[in-house]
């Protein structure tokens, strides 16, 4: 609108009517002019811009010309229109109308086509809906970000009545009107979830956009658009690693990978096209192509799905939060539980360059009884910073084999940073671009600046593979995959697929890639990657990127997990202090202590990152919140299992575990980490008191013991440890002595915790390496507590602790 009124001002100046003016405005404004201000490389794709175009044509779905009630097959019929203006009252708006067809020879093309759509159930709560833009059948080619080929769930019922066709389960039902054609969503007490939006829904002056998709002026390339009703209080969730509000209800989000350049911008290192709702339902867009969401921000009604994918795949999953994800990962994956050594603290900074330096850095971890499992070596590990040649410098590593060797012997793993661009300089830059393994340019002749490795070619992964494979047999614990982010848009690829559809989806072959190996070399399932898209959940794990050191990154990288967690991912960490620059110490310790109650933990960025190079007071604050993190390990793997297992996440809105409370759906500043901790992290500086909302039950302070009342704001002063720490009332948590590595921790003794108002029993979760996941049932008698069966077989000595005293 600003662009409008000031270009409308500007024509005026011209011996021209007013009327003219504006017209001329509006025609730059959707026209040319926006080429003057175009995207530089890197920037997202917003696939609404295509709807704006007054040169694309628009097919709007109408009725329903055929339909196959047992199979779900039928065709659509598309309304054409096109964008027209009308003048009033001094100001021109942009609409939608009726046109009539302008292909020649007009024999040979419809007016508005009948078009391919399917619905299809996969189990008792997710839908499957399919719009091919074009006269062909459905795609069925296999998809990497499922897996595995979708089931089929034949147990819905169906009842045709005419012009409406209503499938239903036992928990929702799916209504189908012909004419004018809607599809409506309803959950198990035949409440509207949501239906299509079509044109005139609903009435309005403004101009909307309908379930439609635009064949463009440009390329002729189709994009669809399928847009469905919101709720007046309706919240939105998820969407990928996303660090704006929490809510995103109101927002619009592109859904494209780019380096994020920090924590606090709409850049996303992990965007992932799902999202579920507060009203009971989620959906996924099967597509690597951009995607962009518009959460109600252009028309308050509507929630407008863009895809610049020219057929539509769609999958609704009904339920509460927990149905909603457990069925998104049964389609799309879940996590495998990483190694238990993964769980320990990893220490890095950048960057450790020599041998010498690796070898300190052990030395005073141990010295300063600082636990860790993993000392990471970021991009200086070769002979050239940042020159990833996959070799360690001759000139600093003396001998790189013993020293990995001498490290294990010691508790740690080490971890080392790679990246899939290669730049001129590199000595392997000639053999990949002569060998054909990097993604071309649009010419097909030369690669871009840097040599981007095509993750789509076999031959190029084979012999990636082969590099990472000698340092794991090195023994190298994990591969650091950064970057990922940028594969070129308009490059060409191996795989015969445009970068419309390889961009996204490159995170998820690289990801995919360095697992793949990892597992093949070591038997673990890990790595450490920044980018991802869906079905990168299958190969954790991920962290948070570049934050700044401030008290808004810290908040902002909360909110990018939770987010995440809520997108499908089981594991999530960050960057303890922030990356930038040197963290300031008292935002240092505070963020400590949510990097050790999250589901990984590392110190990384700017030097120093070692406590005992700010002081001794910080290192002592390092030991004892890492301390509480080793005893909380039975705790921490056990939440593993089971969040791996149903796809959960380990850090988890309150909503998640709490949907029935409205309050809970408001919150973005606290977590569950796992089913029994509620954490409160300190997000400003020197204070150790903050003010949270408590979900509803009682809840004990973890570090003084004392009880709380639920449904209800309370402002709680933070222990030694400086967040705040609750635990759930009836509720076990599993302890064991604090070690130097998990290597070291004896697990045949194991401390209950019991955090219980009353004699009601408590029950908790129980997984040991290499041993399933068990479930602790205790009974109160006298006062104390006891097991009602030793699920170890006598092979545990317990030692059971009543926190609160009856």
């Amino acid at each position: 609108m600003t662009e409008l009124n000031g270009l409308c001002g500007f024509f005026t100046k011209w011996p021209i009517p007013r009327s003219a003016a504006l017209l001329l405005a509006v025609l730059l404004v959707f026209t040319g002019f926006r080429s003057i201000s175009g995207q530089v490389l890197g920037d997202p794709i917003d696939v609404s811009n295509d709807f704006q175009d007054p040169k694309s044509v628009y097919f709007v779905g109408g009725r329903v010309d055929g339909f196959d009630v047992r199979t779900g097959v039928g065709k659509l019929v598309w309304d054409r229109y096109l964008r027209s203006t009308t003048l009033s009252f001094n100001k021109i708006d942009v609409g939608l109308s009726k046109a009539r067809s302008t292909e020649f020879p007009s024999t040979e093309y419809d007016e508005n086509p009948s078009l391919p759509f399917s619905i299809s159930f996969i189990d008792q709560r997710t839908i499957r809906l399919r719009f091919n833009s074009y006269a062909a059948p459905l795609d069925d080619r296999p998809s990497l970000m499922l897996d595995g080929t979708p089931p089929s769930d034949n147990s819905w019922k169906v009842v045709d009545k005419g012009n409406e066709v209503v499938y239903s389960s036992q928990f929702g039902k799916v209504r189908i009107i012909k004419d004018p054609w809607h599809i409506e969503f309803y959950n198990a007490q035949g409440e509207l979830l949501t239906r299509t939006e079509n044109i005139n829904d609903p009435h309005t002056y403004l101009s909307t956009i309908p379930f439609s998709f635009v064949r463009r002026a440009s390329d002729l390339g189709r994009r669809f658009a399928a847009t469905f009703e919101l709720s007046h209080d309706e919240k939105i969730f998820g969407t990928g690693e996303s660090f704006t509000r929490l809510n995103k209800r109101g927002q619009k989000i592109n859904e494209f990978t780019r380096d994020g350049m920090g924590v606090q911008g709409q850049l996303m290192y992990k965007p992932i096209p799902f999202f579920m709702s507060s009203k009971g339902y989620g959906m996924f867009v099967n597509t690597s192509a951009p995607v962009t969401f518009d959460f109600g921000q252009s028309y308050d009604q509507h929630n407008v799905i863009y895809s610049a994918d020219d057929q539509l795949d769609l999958f609704i999953f009904l339920g509460e939060p927990k149905d909603i994800l457990s069925s998104y990962t049964a389609l799309t994956g879940r996590s495998p539980v990483p190694p238990l050594w993964s769980f320990g603290f990893w220490m890095s900074r950048i960057t450790y360059k020599s041998e010498d330096e690796v070898r300190d850095v052990a030395a005073k971890l141990r010295q300063h009884k600082i636990p860790a499992d993993v000392i990471h070596l970021d991009t200086g590990w070769f002979e050239t910073d940042w020159r990833s040649n996959f070799l360690f410098s001759k000139s600093r590593f003396h001998d790189p084999a013993k020293m990995i060797s001498d490290l294990k012997a010691q508790g740690f793993h080490i971890s080392l940073w790679q990246y899939p661009y290669f730049t001129p300089k590199n000595e392997l830059f000639k053999e990949i671009v002569e060998k054909g393994y990097a993604v071309k340019n649009e010419s097909g002749r030369q690669p871009f600046e840097d040599a981007v490795l095509d993750m789509s070619n076999p031959a190029a992964v084979k012999w990636y593979q082969g590099k990472l494979a000698e340092l794991l047999k090195m023994g190298v614990g994990a591969i650091k995959v950064d970057f990922g982010e940028g594969a070129p848009i308009n490059g060409q690829y191996a795989s015969g697929v445009s970068g419309l559809y390889e961009h996204n989806l490159y995170p998820l072959r690289y990801n995919k890639a360095v697992a793949d190996i990892t597992k093949q070399v070591t038997g673990d399932s890990i790595i450490w990657a920044r980018s991802a898209w869906a079905g990168s959940q299958r190969f954790p794990l991920h962290w948070g990127g570049d934050a700044e050191n401030t008290n808004s990154a810290m908040a902002a990288e909360l909110r990018g997990g939770l987010s995440f967690g809520l997108s499908g991912f089981t594991y999530w960490s960050h960057d303890v202090g922030g990356f930038v620059d040197r963290s300031p110490r008292d935002l240092y310790r505070r963020w400590m202590a949510f990097g050790v109650l999250s589901s990984h933990t590392r110190a990384h960025g700017a030097p120093p990152r070692e406590p005992w190079e700010y002081d001794d007071a910080l290192t002592a604050d390092f030991r004892r919140a890492l301390n509480l993190r080793y005893a909380l390990m039975p705790y921490i793997y056990s939440q593993a299992v089971e969040s791996s297992a149903k796809g959960f996440p380990m850090l988890r809105t309150l909503f998640f575990e709490f949907p029935d409370d409205p309050t809970s759906w408001l919150i973005e500043d606290e977590y569950m980490f796992g089913s029994n901790l509620l954490v409160a992290p300190l997000f400003e500086d020197g204070k150790d008191t903050r003010k949270l909302y408590l979900p509803p039950g009682k809840w004990i302070d973890y570090q003084t013991g004392k009880v709380y009342v639920g449904e209800r704001w309370e402002t709680i002063k933070s222990g030694e440890i400086p967040a705040v720490i609750l635990v759930r009332d009836h509720s076990v948590l599993p302890h064991v002595k604090s070690a130097q590595s998990t290597s070291e921790i004896d697990w045949s003794n194991i401390e209950l915790r019991v955090f219980s108002t009353d004699s009601a029993p408590v029950s908790g979760i129980l997984a040991l390496p290499g041993v399933g996941l068990k479930r602790l049932e205790l009974l109160e008698r006298g006062n104390t507590y006891y097991l009602k069966n030793d699920i170890s077989d006598g092979k545990i000595r317990w030692q059971i602790r009543n926190v609160i005293s009856q």
